[in-house]
């Protein structure tokens, strides 16, 4: 395929070779648990190279493995692996990259399984330390560093505050003491956001978000090096089984064909959303990257191309009843803990934040009883505008 092709085009023919399906414009799904050989000296051949073989569906699949091709293209990436679900990519990943013992460095807002996993799970099975930083300079990162530190992971922008971090001088840091680094990119997607041309070791999304964008597919995704993703397949994939499903892979081929244009339709209609949101007198702020007013505007316009349409924003008041009221009267945005997808979505982060964290993990976060998410959806700005607007007024 011609490198010189658009990400569109790419998005389009990447992978694909219509002559050996009959020259359908959509590739079969190979809904197969294996695959068969004519010999035993034809499987004894694909035993020997089974990153690139179908042998069995839990290693590869035709219909994962051209999806995969096309990803790793539109991230920069050598190669990438297609998971069950975006924490089968991230604990995979972190798995890669950590022994018993070993120290993690990440931020106070990554996301609340992320969290879970390396300050609880990890932390009891494998005495994994984790530390816990705002992130917003690359100072903090030196300063926490330790001589077991193995691991960086950012999640930019952050769950929650969106906040950035400055993945180029963060990665430079981490290889000056040989320390990996990992970005969740799924705010940004590799649209708008390429941290492994800004030094990562590797990417990770949850596909169930822009990456699928349809709302029916769960999924993840860990794009890197040859070297680390083939390590990945032999390891922590293969072992631990989050395979990705053939049906659910084809899926993600048809929404890579419109990736392109649904991600810039998101971001205009969030930032027309954002700036109403900015200037209506019963919010107190909104945290979104594109604003103008965004703290870390120019880390923003450095490290991104664009902005997807997820947002936060912080209602003035501390009363429950006024926010369960704000959240009920809403009609276009539907209540929701995932985001991405075609629908606007709206979610109030304590209802889970607080279920999943002590009080005061909660407080170090930034977040308060009247934050609250919304994904911007497809639907018409407009009319999302004055869906906000109506229930805004739930507040006194």
């Amino acid at each position: 395929m011609n490198k010189k092709l658009s990400l569109e085009t790419m998005m389009m023919h990447l992978g694909e070779n219509r002559k050996e399906y009959s020259g359908a414009v959509v590739p079969p799904i190979y809904q197969n648990s294996l695959f068969t050989f004519e010999s035993w000296e034809a499987i004894d051949e694909a035993f020997d190279n089974p990153q690139v073989n179908n042998i069995y569906t839990r290693g590869n699949n035709p219909s994962v493995t051209m999806v995969e091709a096309k990803i790793a293209a539109m991230a920069g990436g050598e190669k990438a692996k297609l998971f069950a679900s975006g924490m089968g990519a991230i604990s995979s990943s972190i798995l890669h990259c950590i022994k018993a013992g070993d120290h993690v460095i990440t931020i106070n807002n990554v996301y609340g399984p992320t969290a879970h996993l390396l300050n609880v799970h990890l932390k009891e099975k494998s005495n994994i330390e984790t530390t816990f930083l705002s992130g917003r300079s690359v100072e903090e990162f030196e300063g926490a560093i330790k001589e077991n530190t193995s691991l960086i992971f950012l999640e930019t922008p952050s769950s929650a505050v969106f906040s950035l971090q400055d993945i180029r001088a963060i990665c430079d840091l981490a290889k000056k003491h040989n320390i990996k680094v990992i970005v969740d990119n799924t705010w940004a997607t590799p649209i708008f956001q390429k941290p492994l041309e800004l030094g990562a070791d590797l990417e990770v999304h949850s596909c169930s978000k822009y990456i699928g964008g349809h709302s029916d597919i769960v999924s993840g995704v860990v794009i890197g090096s040859k070297s680390d993703i083939e390590e990945i397949f032999m390891n922590e994939h293969a072992l631990y089984g989050a395979k990705m499903a053939p049906f659910e892979a084809w899926l993600l081929m048809r929404s890579l064909r419109t990736m392109t244009i649904r991600m810039k339709q998101h971001e205009r209609s969030a930032m027309e959303v954002a700036k109403f949101l900015e200037d209506h007198n019963k919010v107190k702020s909104v945290m979104y990257p594109g604003l103008d007013s965004f703290p870390q505007k120019e880390l923003a316009a450095k490290q991104m191309t664009g902005f997807s349409g997820v947002m936060g924003f912080e209602i003035d008041t501390d009363n429950l009843q006024e926010m369960k009221d704000f959240l009920n009267t809403l009609e276009l945005f539907s209540i929701g803990v995932s985001w991405g997808g075609h629908e606007s979505l709206a979610y109030v982060t304590a209802i889970s934040y607080l279920k999943e964290m002590t009080e005061a993990r909660f407080k170090e976060t930034g977040l308060s009883l009247g934050t609250v998410r919304i994904s911007v959806g497809l639907e018409d700005s407009v009319d999302l505008i004055n869906d906000l607007d109506n229930a805004l007024k739930c507040i006194k």
